[in-house]
């Protein structure tokens, strides 16, 4: 943890020394930090493949597409100090002169930054307990309920779920007859993302040359992925590994497609890349403060773009019919489904302790089949993808919060001022801290 809390002291340095004029201020430019963090977080992609999502910038800087043989490869060690003399350069820089977007820039940079160092501490093999990682990498901390809260959602829930014995069992019966059919599902899918585009576009100017792929795949330890190509362009991977749920077409259609990922990268290559030549967006690293606002708005644009009265009455109408599925049911349905996802931080929870030691898989298993009433195959799968991903798992459900407080707080009921916020949000170089 030596290298965390010496960055944040660098940190602190930084905006406590933001106004002070140096010698080489007219050399150090936010352009000239930028294009050391798109490469030094291009090197440092050789050593974690999760860690690039996404790039579209000059193809002779991304050394992650070459063979260990044809790769130039920086020490990891001399990967580390850059990223703290990055944070050195942007002490140099005068804040004052700066325009309120400029200011939002540097301020980006910054925790994208500490982001990065962070993340190679960790590869390192330095531990930091769950809260301290998710501040370092993603600028943010998850609330924290008790058990007693949890236990309180359950007993609703039970007094809405049919039949009798434990809430998990009678859900899971319960549930399965919402399964989209599998011959079914990309007739479904494609029609929700049609509807999720149309309803978008009333509100955000799409490119017209904007377009995306839909595969299906298998043996992921996620549920879907939006890989981001550049030039208005996607690719949307569904994985088949477990049923898909029939809640699971608007929440996917919108997350991963329109207002979510897909629109996401677009605007911040059209407003940030295209007209500001800010080449610190032409790459998107999963582990960074940038991945909660990427999370948090694809999950709350589902509540944008499909309110939940106009929710329930799209998929009455039309994707219950499609899948197949007794649309009477819809609203019993619904009622039971919100009240699940109150169970959501539950799953931060089981995260936090199976990564910090305090319990076992099995344990996470049991604890996810109990609050967020997974079975046993969706609980193991999760516990997997805490492995692998750690405390991301924050960026879903705070970052939706942290989006939608912040919307509303601003834009109350109007509807035209809430999605300019959100398209603000898309095109803006944010962090959790500057919303909070």
């Amino acid at each position: 943890m030596r290298i965390y809390f010496l960055l944040l002291f660098i940190s602190n340095l930084i905006f406590n020394s933001g106004c002070k004029k140096h010698m080489n201020e007219d050399i150090i430019t936010l352009d000239i930090i930028a294009e050391k963090y798109v490469k030094l977080a291009l090197n440092t992609g050789q050593y974690d493949p999760d860690f690039i999502d996404a790039y579209y910038g000059p193809e002779e800087w991304n050394k992650t597409k070459h063979t260990a043989a044809e790769t130039d490869s920086i020490p990891f060690e001399e990967l580390k100090w850059q990223a703290t003399y990055l944070l050195m350069d942007l002490e140099e820089l005068n804040v004052d002169t700066y325009d309120s977007i400029k200011v939002l820039r540097y301020r980006y940079l910054h925790n994208q930054i500490i982001a990065i160092n962070t993340k190679l501490d960790m590869m390192a093999g330095d531990f930091l307990p769950f809260d301290v990682e998710s501040r370092a990498l993603y600028d943010a901390v998850t609330p924290h309920f008790d058990e007693a809260y949890y236990e309180g959602l359950l007993l609703d829930l039970e007094k809405l779920l049919p039949g009798t014995g434990s809430i998990n069992k009678r859900y899971e019966e319960y549930s399965n007859s919402f399964i989209i059919p599998p011959q079914l599902l990309d007739t479904v899918f494609n029609t929700a993302i049609t509807e999720a585009k149309r309803r978008t576009s009333l509100f955000i100017e799409l490119p017209e040359n904007e377009r995306f792929k839909i595969e299906y795949v298998t043996d992921k330890p996620w549920s879907a992925y939006n890989w981001y190509k550049g030039n208005s362009f996607s690719i949307i991977q569904i994985n088949t590994d477990l049923p898909i749920y029939i809640e699971r077409a608007i929440d996917l259609a919108c997350h991963e497609g329109y207002p979510g990922h897909h629109v996401y990268n677009m605007l911040l290559e059209k407003h940030l890349v295209d007209e500001r030549n800010w080449t610190e967006f032409s790459v998107y690293l999963l582990f960074s403060p940038q991945s909660l606002i990427a999370e948090g708005s694809a999950n709350y644009g589902i509540e944008m773009v499909f309110p939940n009265e106009e929710r329930r009455e799209y998929e009455r109408n039309i994707i219950f019919p499609l899948a197949g599925i007794d649309p009477t049911k819809a609203d019993q349905y619904y009622d039971i489904l919100q009240v699940r996802n109150e169970l959501s931080y539950a799953g931060n929870e089981a995260a936090m302790k199976y990564l910090n030691g305090q319990i076992s898989r099995e344990d996470a298993v049991d604890w996810l089949m109990k609050y967020n009433l997974y079975n046993y195959e969706r609980a193991l799968q999760r516990t997997f993808y805490f492995d692998r991903y750690r405390s991301y798992v924050i960026n879903y459900n705070y970052g939706r919060d942290l989006i939608k407080n912040y919307i509303e707080r601003n834009a109350g009921n109007n509807i035209n001022k809430r999605w300019a916020l959100f398209k603000s949000i898309l095109s803006t170089p944010l962090t959790a801290s500057m919303l909070e």
